[in-house]
């Protein structure tokens, strides 16, 4: 299913398990669908399930936004003290769609406690008491945390989930996995049909490909993730900066925030530190899961200067997360938006894009570890195995099965909405927001509402496409957008696969490269034709390294499309 498709059924009200492969664009439909709310006058609540996914998505947990908190029960006595807290009773009442992001870590037996308070408070008996519910998410990703004993259900499992009976739009559109070894990969371990062959292959990835870049580990577990990250730090010779976080608002909800930001309480920092960025700011040049070396601080407040892989310089100031509520901020913390990055856990990475990755997987324990870390880059050149073990890329065989389910319902659902006149979906859309007592939002009202919480009016590569037809380089388009060089490459690679550029703009595009002649394109293709279009290093070495990354990937692409 496309994501157009995807967005109108949302705006039908109907209740719609959101699903797709990472990088799919499950976020950009969510994001997209939330500015047309907010320009209809409807009232959305966005959770998510963990304090991490919250911080991302700007929400609460829905722990917190349904008043479960740490409960793992819900007995009559705890259903008469959450439905007589006023706040929450309006908060409830108020909501019109309910947006659960990352659904795959929420035990069944939490979304059987939520639909029983939203049909409590809201006194029906319909599911979730009327609300439009829709769920976002992979269950091939991280599964729920059980306690010791604990018998763990899928959300797809529990009454709630049968109740609701939502719609699947699974979305089939790919934006972060350009390498087809890599994808191909990641399909296997989503069907089940590991070989020893993707073993063999993950064997091989013992070098990045990419050079300047020090690549993220990823662990299994925090301890290692501590002892890499300290003890790399402490190698560095100089002066060490400290920057302290700073809270504002409710005590018990900036201190979930601090749990669950990125950024530490006190960063400390020193030049030639490995860091990532922790939240995205594309007005600034960077995004979540970029990484950088930390290269100097600047003369005013101090904040630290990081070069990016492709040398671009940013200055990184303190930015804010908040947790809001009825549109109205209830906490925040301000914290420099870096990590160290020589190392993150696997969990912690869920979410992200990395451009480059080490990854040890000896002590996978999880369901879904191994699938989360390997999905985190966006090819094999960005890539290093330092370990697996027997469990490394085992997902839950009820998962298979229940995805496959899935993408079927997806097709049956596609086909009858895209079969509809277009005047019949629209009166569908009409009717949704006239029965919550909103307006029909003009293309005017969706655009003011995407400027107003900063949502995309396009994808990012449809921006970057339009760009690069206005005859601009490469370079020029990552200027003026504010992205690195590579990003923008990444960019070209989804439209040539996507058809989105036709050969010709392509080969306009890589002309207008630094660096190119008609040498360089015949060297490079030569290159290519001895080694293959897998992976990077071996095309640079053979041209003997006179040819930077981003030409021969340009090259690269266009050998690509001829065939």
């Amino acid at each position: 299913m496309t994501q157009e498709t995807a967005l109108s059924i949302l705006k039908t009200g109907a209740n719609v398990f959101l699903t797709g492969e990472p990088g799919s664009g499950k976020t950009f439909v969510i994001n997209q669908y939330i500015s047309w709310l907010s320009a209809a006058g409807l009232n959305v609540a966005v959770t998510a399930s963990t304090g991490i996914a919250a911080t991302h998505i700007g929400g609460l947990t829905i722990h917190s936004w349904s008043g479960i908190g740490a409960r793992d029960g819900l007995t009559a006595m705890d259903l008469d003290q959450i439905t007589s807290k006023e706040k929450l009773v309006k908060r409830i009442k108020k909501t019109h769609v309910l947006i659960i992001d990352e659904i795959s870590m929420i035990d069944g037996k939490i979304l059987d406690m939520v639909n029983i308070i939203c049909r409590k408070i809201r006194d029906s008996d319909e599911p979730f008491g009327g609300l439009q519910v829709v769920c976002v998410g992979d269950f091939f990703q991280l599964p729920p945390i059980s306690r010791m004993g604990d018998m763990t259900r899928y959300a797809f499992e529990s009454r709630a989930w049968d109740d609701i009976r939502p719609l699947i739009c699974y979305i089939t559109e790919q934006y972060r996995h350009l390498d087809e070894l890599l994808h191909s990969l990641l399909n296997s371990i989503r069907k089940g049909e590991i070989e020893e062959d993707h073993y063999n292959l993950l064997n091989e990835q013992t070098t990045i490909d990419f050079e300047d870049i020090e690549p993220t580990r990823l662990y299994t577990h925090n301890a290692d993730v501590d002892a890499v990250n300290n003890k790399k730090l402490s190698e560095i010779t100089g002066a060490s900066r400290s920057f302290k976080m700073q809270t504002r608002g409710s005590k018990a909800y900036h201190e979930s925030l601090i749990r669950n930001c990125l950024s530490p309480s006190v960063l400390q920092l020193k030049e030639n530190a490995m860091v990532m960025c922790t939240k995205n700011n594309f007005e600034a040049g960077y995004a979540n899961g970029t990484l950088a070396r930390v290269v100097g601080f600047d003369n005013y407040g101090g904040f630290p200067i990081i070069e990016t892989s492709d040398k671009r310089r940013i200055t990184i100031e303190p930015v804010s997360w908040e947790l809001a509520e009825d549109g109205k901020v209830r906490a925040s913390i301000e914290q420099v938006p870096l990590r160290l990055a020589w190392a993150i856990t696997v969990h912690k990475s869920q979410g992200m894009s990395l451009d480059a990755a080490e990854v040890d997987l000896s002590k996978s324990f999880v369901y879904g570890q191994g699938y989360v870390a390997l999905s985190r880059v966006r090819s094999l050149a960005g890539l290093k195995v330092l370990g697996m073990n027997a469990n490394a890329l085992m997902v839950d065989p009820k998962i298979i099965l229940a995805d496959k389910k899935f993408f079927s319902e997806s097709d049956d659902a596609e086909e009858t909405f895209v079969s509809m006149e277009t005047a019949e979906m629209e009166t569908m859309h009409e009717r949704f927001v006239k029965a919550n007592h909103g307006k029909i939002p003009t293309d005017k009202d969706v655009a003011e509402s995407k400027e107003k919480i900063k949502i995309p009016q396009e994808s990012t590569q449809t921006e970057t496409k339009n760009l690069l037809k206005g005859n601009l380089s490469v370079k020029e388009v990552a200027e003026k957008r504010k992205f690195t060089i590579s990003t923008i490459i990444n960019h070209i690679e989804t439209l040539t696969q996507g058809k989105e550029l036709s050969f010709g703009e392509l080969e306009d595009i890589t002309k207008r490269e630094s660096g190119w002649t008609k040498k360089a394109q015949t060297d490079i293709e030569v290159a290519i034709k001895k080694h293959g279009t897998d992976t990077l290093k071996p095309l640079h070495e053979e041209t003997k390294g006179k040819y930077d990354y981003n030409l021969i990937r340009l090259v690269r692409a266009m050998h690509q499309m001829k065939k």
